[in-house]
């Protein structure tokens, strides 16, 4: 086994969902094998505008041939390994590239960089993962979040000098995972819930709003933006207890089982709909919200 690069784009001409599968063609499949049971690093090439660099690590479960095109692979991802870092890294820093196995013994660039799929050292691998998680800052959970949160208890000093192995122990984290699901689902919502469409400052600069997953953890969902929501603490209880939720078309339905019927509707922003992310990609997707609609919303 060994850590890998897996290059991926938005806009893609392959069959990719980074959290559940990467497509590749046959010339990748020696590289993408030795990659399988162990961890890659996601990275979004430099020639696309505003590229975020190396942005999510995810496990890789299996390499199987594409049942649906003969010529190509699938990589499997692990079902809940996958992860945004809360920092994206940048392909180079201000002295050098992160990642330096691409270096040749001249200290130049190497052609492997051109490779869309390629093992990754543990020295790098330990460098990225260290920088892509960051630290505890000001879009931390409140304390009180903190410990209700599953997995709180385990270790808490993540972003010391560790080896490649030992990191792999945070990414599974559910205090470290949180913290960057959190970063990411508010940077897409501008802070902003997204039914009320408040956006609330503390006194210490924080934003008062929390990061929602439409399909829970605990039924399999995945901590990716499109599986979250900003919320406010009261919206947050609502939507987690089923009062509220969301039509096909992001519209939000209040249940006619909340207690205050006429309060809670006045809650809803006056669109009527979710003020969800510009990007597309951010957005909530359909599967989730259908799964959130039948499973809790109180009909």
């Amino acid at each position: 086994m060994a850590f890998g690069v897996f290059i991926h784009r938005s806009d893609s001409i392959y069959d990719d969902v980074p959290s559940e599968r990467y497509q590749f063609p046959r010339q990748y499949l020696s590289r993408a094998q030795q990659c399988e049971g162990d961890w890659i690093v996601y990275l979004e090439p430099s020639k696309v505008k505003d590229t975020k660099g190396y942005f999510a690590v995810a496990k890789v479960q299996e390499i199987i041939s594409d049942p649906r095109k003969s010529d190509m692979y699938l990589a499997v991802i692990e079902p809940r390994t996958y992860l945004d870092f809360g920092d994206p890294v940048p392909f180079r820093d201000v002295k050098n590239i992160v990642e330096r196995g691409l270096l040749n013994d001249e200290g130049r660039m190497s052609g492997r960089a051109q490779a869309a799929v390629r093992t990754l050292s543990n020295e790098d691998f330990a460098r990225i993962i260290e920088r892509g998680l960051g630290a505890e800052d000001d879009v931390l959970p409140r304390v009180g979040d903190l410990e209700a949160t599953i997995g709180f208890q385990d270790d808490q000093a993540p972003f010391q000098h560790l080896p490649a192995r030992e990191r792999i122990n945070q990414l599974t984290n559910r205090a470290v995972r949180d913290r960057n699901f959190r970063k990411n689902v508010l940077r897409a919502y501008g802070e902003r819930c997204a039914i009320t469409g408040l956006r609330l400052i503390n006194g210490g600069g924080r934003a008062e709003v929390e990061a929602a997953h439409i399909r829970p953890v605990e039924h399999d969902g995945p901590d990716i933006v499109s599986n979250g929501l900003a919320l406010s603490g009261t919206a947050h209880w609502m939507f987690d207890r089923g009062l509220v939720g969301l039509a096909d078309d992001l519209s939000i339905l209040v249940s006619r089982q909340s207690n205050d019927l006429k309060a809670v509707t006045a809650m809803v922003n006056s669109s009527g709909k979710l003020l969800a992310p510009g990007r597309l990609a951010n957005r909530p997707r359909g599967e989730f919200v259908t799964w959130h609609r039948e499973n809790c919303f109180k009909h």
